[in-house]
């Protein structure tokens, strides 16, 4: 998954894809780093979904830009506009459905 390193390219990545998730995490949230690879590999199924990762410790911003209250949280958008959104605790299987809802919509 792609890593982002400023606010100006997550703006760059949501401005530029027609079904994007952007994935913002913590290096000491231990949820994040277990949900990660899951996440990963849900994606594999999902090429036209662009995933993006961002890292609300170097990339403070992000926060505000998203309003991120915990971490880690999915966020699906369209076309730059957010269609969905999960926090904290994410069952990859619910992921996993939303990830199929929103793939037919677009294909």
């Amino acid at each position: 998954m792609r890593q982002a390193h400023s606010i100006e390219e997550v703006r760059e990545f949501v401005e530029g894809g027609l079904l994007s998730l952007i994935y913002i995490s913590q290096p000491g949230c231990s949820v994040c780093q277990s949900l990660l690879p899951q996440v990963e590999e849900l994606l594999k199924d999902f090429p036209c979904i662009h995933p993006l990762h961002v890292n609300a410790a170097e990339v403070k911003e992000v926060a505000g830009e998203f309003t991120v209250f915990t971490v880690p949280v999915v966020i699906i958008l369209a076309e730059g506009k957010e269609l969905d959104r999960m926090a904290r605790f994410i069952p990859a299987g619910a992921l996993h459905e939303k990830l199929v809802k929103y793939n037919q919509m677009v294909n």
